[in-house]
């Protein structure tokens, strides 16, 4: 009989209290690792704090055989961030795995986003998912081992209405990954992206006024929070070894890998370009090529499989 994928290993789950990141904080657990449940226990949109949802977390981990504690400090802020890192050092004695889950959600139409709506949403997606991965990137460097992995979505990827501050929180979170890949792969660090489908907190607040979108809301219903974990468990475990560096999506029962941008058309001109001329010459020559303003419902126009 085979161990455990992640038998072993130790790993930090944010935003483990409910959701996605309870059901990846079960499932690693149940894959033999040791996990720290972080979470600060917010509303939705960040105000407040409770240890009531990680500790129901613990509890069905412990339910289970499985071991977890527990780290109420918050992804936001560097010193915070070292630590939830630290409390996997002092629980478990290490560190192997980051789950950069953490998030909260101040959507709003762009001409009527706040200064707050915008820094709050940065702070706790992007800036929190760099501060855990910096982090625990010493701790990684020095075992030369680890696996950082962090959740964008397609509103970043793809794009959506009124979460002009989330979407690019969410896309910078790709760049992010990437970088750390880049950088940290001579030591046999990885960074992977997964983009999920589910519904949970996150998006019970998607509006349902009309039948349409309610008829949109019933597709997402389907699609339940544990149906990502076994894509962050595949990628915390030594099997994906050589993975890193990629942004995978996760829909129901599909599993999508996306593509990184790069130039998909170009246009030259001797002696270079005036304002006339590429309004003249480039413009009809890209035009056609241009990036549509859809959004991840567009793209993915069929039902959950």
């Amino acid at each position: 009989m085979s161990k455990p994928m992640l038998e072993g290993k130790v790993a930090v789950v944010t935003g483990a209290g409910g959701g996605i990141g309870r059901e990846i904080a079960i499932m690693m657990a149940a894959a033999g690792a040791k996990v720290i449940i972080n979470d600060v226990g917010a509303s939705l949109t960040g105000e407040g704090g409770s240890a009531t949802p990680a500790q129901q977390t613990k509890a069905l981990i412990e339910q289970k055989g499985g071991a977890a504690e527990i780290n109420t400090d918050s992804v936001a802020s560097w010193g915070s961030a070292e630590k939830i890192i630290q409390s996997a050092l002092d629980y478990y004695g290490r560190i192997d795995i980051v789950m950069n889950n953490a998030g909260i959600l101040r959507d709003v139409i762009f001409h009527r986003m706040t200064e707050d709506d915008w820094n709050s949403v940065i702070a706790v997606h992007l800036n929190g998912s760099f501060y855990t991965s910096r982090a625990a990137a010493t701790h990684f460097r020095k075992q030369e081992s680890g696996a950082m992995i962090h959740i964008t979505s397609t509103s970043g990827l793809i794009g959506n209405f009124g979460q002009a501050n989330y979407s690019a929180a969410k896309l910078g979170i790709t760049a992010l990954s990437k970088s750390i890949a880049l950088d940290m792969q001579r030591y046999n660090v990885r960074s992977n992206c997964i983009a999920p489908f589910a519904w949970s907190r996150m998006t019970s607040s998607i509006p349902a006024s009309t039948p349409e979108q309610q008829a949109r809301l019933e597709k997402i219903k389907v699609m339940t929070p544990d149906k990502n974990a076994p894509l962050a468990v595949f990628l915390g475990s030594d099997q994906a070894k050589d993975v890193t560096g990629q942004v995978f999506g996760t829909r129901n029962n599909e599993l999508f890998l996306f593509s990184s941008p790069k130039p998909i058309r170009s246009v030259h001109h001797d002696g270079g370009w005036t304002p006339e001329e590429i309004a003249e010459i480039a413009l009809p020559a890209l035009k056609p090529s241009f990036m549509p303003l859809d959004r991840s419902g567009d793209v993915f126009s069929w039902d959950p499989v």
